[in-house]
């Protein structure tokens, strides 16, 4: 036993898998991290509470396997997205990334492709190669947006078994219509996946995909606890789809996916949905604030119904990320040329960062 330990390469690694990077935003213990998107406020003391109790209840009975069908979070969800949904169009795993995960496990997979339009979130090339399918990018507008007539054009043109469509979109903040998202799904027979992980922060009057599920046996709407909800570290991802759909992610979920600690505290925060939301509209006001100040500092921020900015004109994205970094803030260089992302924080962090990109602009 003993010597040299072998490299990657070495190992019997599938051969799609090789040269992957995986995914990975930077970590560090600065004093204001702004960098994942992340709800930076803290959950609510009350609602913390109930969470702990309720999790207290779940330990008596940790000795058991939890309810495979996790039957009270999918009544929980239901109820709190409306639309005359039922738990037997809900699903929900650890994170929205397994949930998507899910879905390309059950119809994508060697030999299918799934596809979006780039730049959007970099979890769904990896989880695509990493399921045996093939990536296939499509392109946006100037400005990030995608018309409908264009984006059917080039789903009809891939014929892809998997769409993703991220709604808003990450990492740009990007709006996307509703009839873009009909007009993909009449151009394909594969599934479409809209992903509204930040949808709690747009416009309120804005309609959401779930509207469009009835009578779209392919049409998939994704969501988070972790944006709004502040559940970042709790890991619960959901979403809603026709009831055959969800027969279909049973075929390839490990049993007993969700823990039933992670059921109990996720069924204990979706009862104080309206505390929890109210976090939002601060949130909100502090991503516009963003948007104005790094404007009035010579930037370009790009509209967003999110809890981030993407702001353009950066002469030098490294050496801005570093100088920040520096002061003690973290944020994100996404791999966009001339361009860094920042999410909204609290008032004090929004400050913080605001701050720091103004001296920097004052010292160079």
């Amino acid at each position: 036993m003993g010597g040299v330990s072998p490299r990657l390469e070495d190992l019997p690694l599938r051969d799609d898998l090789r040269g992957m990077t995986p995914y990975g935003a930077p970590q560090a213990p600065l004093p204001v991290a702004l960098n994942v998107n992340e709800n930076t406020h803290p959950v609510p003391q009350d609602v913390a509470d109930d969470i702990m109790d309720s999790i207290a209840l779940a330990l008596r009975d940790v000795n058991r396997y939890p309810d495979r069908e996790f039957t009270a979070l999918r009544e929980g969800f239901a109820d709190y997205l409306g639309h005359g949904l039922t738990r037997e169009q809900i699903w929900a795993a650890n994170g929205s990334n397994e949930v998507l995960q899910h879905v390309l496990q059950a119809f994508a997979g060697p030999g299918r492709t799934a596809f979006g339009f780039a730049p959007t979130y970099s979890m769904y090339p990896l989880l695509t190669r990493a399921t045996g399918a093939t990536w296939v990018a499509g392109t946006r507008a100037p400005d990030y947006s995608v018309d409908a007539a264009d984006a059917a054009a080039q789903v009809a043109d891939v014929a892809p078994d998997v769409v993703f469509l991220c709604a808003p979109n990450n990492p740009t903040g990007t709006p996307l219509g509703l009839e873009v998202i009909e007009a993909v799904y009449d151009a394909t027979a594969g599934v479409v996946v809209v992903d509204e992980a930040y949808f709690e922060f747009a416009p309120r009057e804005e309609r959401s995909a779930l509207t469009l599920l009835p009578g779209r046996e392919r049409l998939v709407v994704s969501r988070t606890m972790s944006k709004a909800f502040a559940f970042a570290g709790a890991r619960v991802g959901y979403l809603a789809a026709d009831p055959t759909v969800i027969d279909a992610l049973r075929l390839v979920r490990l049993p007993y996916h969700l823990s039933a600690l992670t059921q109990a505290a996720a069924s204990a925060a979706l009862r104080h949905a309206p505390t929890m939301l109210r976090m939002v509209d601060e949130i909100v006001a502090q991503r516009d604030r963003i948007s104005a100040t790094v404007e009035a500092l010579g930037y370009t921020p790009h509209e967003t119904w999110t809890n981030f900015v993407l702001f353009g004109g950066v002469a030098d994205p490294a050496t801005t990320w570093q100088a920040l970094y520096d002061r003690g803030v973290l944020i994100r260089d996404v791999g966009i040329p001339s361009h860094l992302r920042v999410t909204a924080g609290t008032e004090e962090e929004t400050t913080a960062f605001l701050d720091a990109l103004a001296s920097i602009e004052s010292t160079s």
